[in-house]
């Protein structure tokens, strides 16, 4: 097996537990944008559509903080990445909204949410993966291995003093 093809399977690899953690850390947005909602709808009393936005909100917040630093391990520019994510949610979050909206009385809101959840997590990915992560996956990483290394080279340098 050449040295490429390894290079390939460990980036493939690599991928797969990213998307696994993005998943796990999404299921565990879901949690809370259902607690949420349940709160809202359930106890509060809100509007279906209130309680859903609400509770998206706060699911968003949660993801986007959790995965930045744990699923793409990014030190990008953190006021661009939250910029592009809130452009992603202008568009989804009203399509989201509208569509429970829509729905309110018509069917189980547990059932929309479940839904609107599933797109959100395949699209959310995908647009965190491709747009906001593009070229930043991985730079936390980088740059803790980059302080341990000029971490090394400064205690080098004393010893040979």
């Amino acid at each position: 097996m050449t040295d490429t093809n390894t290079q390939e399977q460990k980036k493939d690899r690599k991928e797969f537990w990213r998307a696994i953690k993005f998943t796990l850390i999404s299921i565990s947005a879901g949690i809370i944008q259902t607690l949420a909602y349940t709160l809202g709808f359930e106890l509060i009393k809100l509007n279906h559509w209130i309680a859903s936005a609400i509770a998206l909100v706060l699911s968003v917040i949660w993801n986007f903080t959790i995965n930045r630093k744990y699923t793409f391990k990014s030190v990008n520019n953190l006021k661009r990445a939250m910029l592009l994510v809130a452009l992603f949610y202008i568009v989804f979050g009203p399509i989201v909204i509208y569509l429970n909206y829509l729905g309110e009385g018509m069917a189980n809101g547990y059932l929309l949410l479940a839904g609107t959840m599933i797109v959100n997590l395949i699209l959310e990915y995908v647009f965190m993966r491709f747009v906001v992560y593009k070229n930043d996956c991985d730079t936390l990483v980088s740059n803790k291995e980059n302080e341990k290394e000029i971490e090394n080279k400064n205690l080098e340098n004393e010893e040979e003093k």
